[in-house]
């Protein structure tokens, strides 16, 4: 089979690769689209500081069941299935308690749990093995567009239920970024809160897709923008800022923006920094605002987010590409040419 290899750093290159027969408890994977996320531009710009190299790369991937291994029940030929993007031990506390993308055995206080594509062979190849474990069932859903739905849609649905207690009727919370992750947590807090949603971004395209995904106020993503998020609120700042971008400026735009005893989730990796303040100054951050870091989701997130696509709340924007024009849509993703989600399609 063919697949996209991390080859040295910064660099990717399709290969001819054996798929292998599946093991115990494994199911091999037919795919039918991988997507492309920022985090994997990260890893190319991180260049010999990432540590694997020769793996396949590729965290979001769907496809359809082609072969079961030794010992796995459940799972039948043709089936269409969504790849986990946390792979838990599912034994840890951490796991036990449905947190396992903060699992204690395949991850550590600071290294992210095992991923897919980042470090196990991943998604951007004709065939995937998986332990059958990490696969959900998606039903009718179209396994080439819902294939973003492991990171893209997991993602922002976990950050979003990780603030859902400061997201209630009459809340005003902003998304800053509307692309891959964004387009998506717009559309799960309009269709699970009742919250006013204020979009931020610099590209007016994506403006209009956010009124057309029913943001009730679009901004454009200036030096002004904070100032305005105050005027919409009386002054006093959004409860919920969600920031899919993490740059420096979005970070300055959030601690300027949120409101005492608000919620920042920074779940973009733009490299922006913030200094905290533990005295009584009120400039940093108003009292009382929680900071969160948030990573990946939940297998709970994953099944929330099909149970809305299967519902037509959620829907992916894509631009598909073959599996062998993937550099052109690594290059596309990075020039930020298109709303929503890259897919190769072997």
């Amino acid at each position: 089979m063919r697949a996209v290899k991390l080859v040295s750093p910064g660099t990717l290159r399709l290969e001819a690769v054996d798929v292998g027969d599946p093991g115990p408890g494994e199911v091999r994977v037919k795919i039918a689209g991988a997507g492309l996320c920022h985090s994997d531009l990260h890893v190319l710009e991180l260049g010999d500081r990432w540590p694997v190299f020769g793996g396949t790369i590729g965290h979001e991937g769907a496809g359809w069941v082609d072969a079961v291994g030794p010992g796995v029940q459940g799972f039948s030929g043709g089936e269409s299935v969504i790849v986990a993007l946390v792979w838990g031990c599912g034994h840890c506390r951490a796991c036990i308690e449905g947190r396992e993308n903060a699992c204690q055995v395949n991850g550590s206080r600071t290294a992210f749990p095992t991923t897919p594509g980042l470090g196990p062979d991943g998604a951007m190849a004709e065939y995937m093995l998986v332990q059958a474990q990490y696969l959900e069932r998606i039903g009718d859903l179209d396994p080439v567009t819902s294939a973003p739905l492991a990171d893209a849609g997991v993602t922002p649905m976990h950050a979003i239920n990780s603030t859902r207690h400061r997201l209630n009727a009459g809340a005003t919370v902003v998304v800053v970024g509307i692309g891959g992750l964004g387009h998506l947590g717009l559309q799960i807090l309009k269709s699970t809160t009742g919250a006013r949603i204020i979009a931020l971004d610099n590209d007016p395209v994506k403006l209009r897709a956010a009124e057309e995904l029913g943001a009730d106020l679009v901004l454009q993503g200036d030096p002004a923008a904070a100032q305005q998020v105050l005027d919409q609120t009386g002054g006093y700042g959004a409860d919920v800022i969600i920031d899919f971008v993490g740059a420096q400026s979005t970070v300055d735009f959030a601690t300027r923006a949120v409101a005492p005893e608000g919620l920042i989730q920074f779940v973009g990796l733009g490299g922006g920094r913030m200094t905290f303040a533990a005295d009584v100054d009120g400039e940093s951050l108003p009292w009382g605002v929680c900071v969160q870091r948030s990573y990946a989701g939940t297998r709970t997130d994953l099944l929330q987010v099909i149970a809305l696509a299967q519902q037509g709340k959620l829907h992916v924007e894509t631009v598909t590409y073959p599996l062998t024009d993937f550099q052109r849509a690594f290059d596309d993703l990075s020039a930020g040419t298109f709303v929503g989600r890259a897919v190769l399609v072997p």
